[in-house]
């Protein structure tokens, strides 16, 4: 596990997100959530692609999964999930230490 990974919660956050069915009914090689990790990890290190550790799935396939997911506009929406959660929560908090 990596610090890059994404915690339990934090996936339950956003699987929705990445767990879309092969219109074809093809299996995923990989798992969604290995793969997601696999792209935090290259974005948290800024490592190559092609530099990505042997414990992932093969670079040029995480590469294919983040450049359709972009494609999408699939990050987009899971990191708009992600911050207007984060939000809510930092309003509540504000509002907590002024009363």
């Amino acid at each position: 596990m990596y610090d890059s990974d994404l915690t339990d919660q934090e996936w339950e956050l956003v699987k929705h997100f990445f767990d879309r069915r092969d219109n074809r009914g093809i299996k995923p090689t990989h798992k969604r959530r290995d793969i997601v990790n696999a792209i935090m990890y290259v974005v948290k290190t800024g490592i190559q692609w092609r530099m990505l550790p042997k414990c992932f799935a093969p670079w040029n396939s995480v590469y294919d999964y983040y450049s359709q997911w972009n494609r999408y506009g699939i990050w987009d929406k899971a990191l708009d999930t992600i911050n207007e959660l984060h939000r809510k929560k930092t309003i509540k908090l504000i509002h907590l230490h002024t009363v």
